[in-house]
């Protein structure tokens, strides 16, 4: 890409920027910089930034940031390649929060679970994570959940959140390592956009999770590393809303096993692939302030 022109009237449908998330930001976190580097480059203090669909902060991939009359975007379908692991749940359905529980993973295969993945397809209805930013009586559920976790207390959804009507277009099942990801940990995240799926030389699925916390950001990551739980390497397609997460929860608990999203990528959003991303540094040299 060229660095941009200075003038944001050379761009009258504004300006889409899709950028490859990186591990352990917030999409707020990436809006943010963008926006900084964007006012100063346009010289417009009351620009418009945000993005066509969040993603979790342990989430990598395509995220579309959008400036200008472009923040109207709202791309419906998006794919996923997202590792789901068997056997235990954590509050939050992802490694935001530490395993709680733990379930015996009988039944769970590589062929019951590319069975169970078929009953997914289609229109169909979803109930967010508590730990989401949806609201209810102007209060992100999210902070409900908080404090249930910190009072000890179970978090569950009482009824809190209604169940939302999405639909998952494609589902299969691209990988499964009965004993979970291999200790070769490879992350998806700084490798060829054309290589989203690694397996490592003994068979087992690498995800782009490290899974232990480094002390180094404020979004915390959960230690599984001496778990082997069974896990699944899902390649999906679905529409805007759907919360992957809470499709891993659907998915213990229809194996009766428990579940939670070990990682996640988000590989499309509307006509972007994954090799149409940008790496955050490149977008802010698209916005540099120098001529």
């Amino acid at each position: 890409m060229e660095k941009l022109s200075r003038n944001i009237e050379d761009y009258p449908e504004g300006i889409v920027l899709p950028i490859d998330k990186p591990y352990r930001w917030t999409s707020a976190d990436v809006i943010r910089k963008v926006k900084y580097a964007a006012v100063r480059h346009f010289g417009k203090k009351n620009l418009k930034v945000g993005h066509a669909g969040t993603l979790d902060p342990l989430a990598t991939g395509i995220l579309l940031v959008c400036i200008g009359p472009a923040t109207r975007l709202q791309r419906s379908r998006k794919r996923y390649l997202a590792g789901v692991s068997f056997g235990a749940t954590t509050p939050s359905y992802d490694l935001e929060k530490p395993i709680d529980r733990e379930y015996s993973v009988d039944g769970v295969s590589e062929e019951s679970v590319r069975a169970a993945l078929k009953t997914f397809l289609g229109e169909q209805d979803q109930v967010a994570p508590l730990f989401s930013a949806k609201s209810v009586d102007g209060v992100r559920v999210y902070e409900t959940a908080r404090k249930l976790f910190k009072q000890g207390l179970p978090v569950e959804d009482t009824g809190i959140l209604q169940a939302n009507r999405i639909t998952i277009y494609d589902i299969n099942l691209v990988g499964f390592s009965p004993d979970g990801p291999c200790a070769k940990m490879g992350v998806i995240a700084h490798e060829s956009a054309q290589n989203d799926r690694s397996v490592c030389e003994n068979g087992g699925i690498c995800t782009q999770t490290p899974f232990v916390d480094d002390g180094k950001g404020r979004i915390r990551v959960a230690d599984i590393s001496g778990y082997h739980l069974p896990t699944a390497m899902i390649d999906m397609e679905c529409s805007k809303g759907t919360y992957i997460r809470a499709l891993a929860r659907d998915l213990g608990e229809a194996f009766g096993s428990g579940a939670f999203l070990s990682s996640l990528r988000r590989t499309g959003n509307g006509g972007y692939t994954i090799s149409d991303a940008i790496t955050l540094d490149e977008a802010l040299q698209l916005l540099s302030a120098e001529a």
